[in-house]
């Protein structure tokens, strides 16, 4: 998690990306994934859903867009590891 917040806070320094992108790539990091106080499967679909959002966005550049996508994959896959744990 920290690894993904930390690509996040990247994209969020990032002058080349749209405001709006780089405030809700800080949004899904700071208020979704390091937020423990919600359970670990909440905090991933909170920020996979903010993350596709922000990957829609007609403005946004394309290494952007990929960065997003390559986050979000990540996200699946940790939501993947955790119903299979659970199971």
């Amino acid at each position: 998690m920290n690894q993904i917040s930390n690509i996040l806070d990247e994209l969020a320094e990032d002058t080349s990306v749209p405001r709006n992108i780089r405030r809700g790539a800080q949004e899904a990091a700071s208020q979704w994934l390091l937020n423990r106080s919600k359970p670990i499967d909440v905090r991933v679909f909170s920020a996979i859903k903010i993350l596709d959002d922000l990957a829609d966005d007609p403005n946004i550049p394309m290494h952007a867009r990929t960065m997003i996508y390559n986050i979000i994959t990540q996200l699946e896959t940790v939501n993947r590891t955790l119903n299979t744990s659970q199971s």
